[in-house]
């Protein structure tokens, strides 16, 4: 391809709104959208450096590193790490998040399988974890709040694997879904590669949902410790949404079936968030 100059030149145009949970929604206060997008964009560039088709290994690392080296001050040449930075300089808030991100795109070029489900929660330490840490941290929430944010977001994590198992297989060659889990059905990885999941891989997608549902059940005390009631509903409606992905999941095929939500199946989950929360919001 031709030469690379900056991680931006890799950008692939996706957005906060494309993504499969809210991103600095209309929920979240106008003081603290700034400084999440700041992370958001950083974030973006840094995933779609990790995962671009005809990068080399070699350059990604190269780019990610000049990422780092931004963020830590160390350089001030690209732009949304530097944005980041300067953000992070405002609240006083450390830089910790974000280089933990780096770890986890760094793995994403150099790390393609996964043996086991805790090597894959290892991986959502930094590929998931720093993102609610950061959001909380934004908001002045205490880090008390940060174990059950963990297990929301490796929730989160885990869901978009299982939905884009066959797309992160066949154009990355990447595989989220662990061996163990697989070969424990009688699945493999080839599996991946059909155009609807075999009884043994629809097997191990249900029981990995299951184990996320599980992390799910873990989480659900998270939107009750925020003290920020916008902050809280967005949680609350995260949770509403992710639970009712997970259960998909165990029913439905993410090679041949659509498990991702329309626009009024999200309104009607926020409805349904909105009624047990009623009077959350200031």
């Amino acid at each position: 391809m031709t030469a690379v100059a900056a991680p931006e030149d890799l950008r692939s145009g996706k957005g906060h709104k494309g993504e499969n949970f809210p991103v600095a929604s209309f929920l979240i206060e106008a003081r603290h959208r700034p400084a999440i997008l700041a992370f958001y964009r950083f974030a973006r560039t840094a995933d779609d450096v990790a995962d671009n088709p005809e990068a080399s290994p070699t350059m990604k690392l190269e780019l990610l590193e000049r990422l780092r080296a931004t963020l830590t001050g160390e350089s001030g040449a690209e732009p949304s790490a530097l944005a980041l930075r300067q953000v992070l300089a405002e609240r006083k808030l450390s830089a910790q998040h974000g280089l933990d991100l780096l770890e986890a795109f760094r793995r994403d070029v150099t790390k393609l399988r996964y043996a086991d489900w805790a090597e894959l929660m290892d991986y959502c330490r930094y590929s998931a974890a720093p993102v609610g840490r950061m959001v909380l941290d934004i908001h002045g929430e205490s880090r008390a709040t940060w174990a059950a944010s963990d297990a929301l977001c490796a929730a989160l994590q885990v869901i978009n694997h299982l939905q884009d198992c066959g797309k992160d297989r066949r154009e990355i060659d990447r595989v989220y879904l662990p061996e163990q889990d697989l070969n424990a059905g009688g699945a493999s990885i080839s599996d991946l590669d059909a155009a609807r999941a075999s009884p043994a891989l629809r097997v191990a997608i249900r029981g990995l949902a299951e184990r996320t549902l599980a992390l799910l059940a873990q989480a659900r005390p998270l939107a009750s410790q925020v003290s920020n009631g916008r902050l809280r509903l967005e949680i609350a409606f995260i949770q509403r949404v992710a639970e009712d992905l997970a259960q998909r999941l165990t029913r439905h095929d993410p090679l041949s079936e659509r498990v991702h939500h329309s626009k009024l199946e999200l309104a009607g989950l926020f409805a349904a968030t909105l009624g047990r929360l009623s009077g959350i919001l200031p």
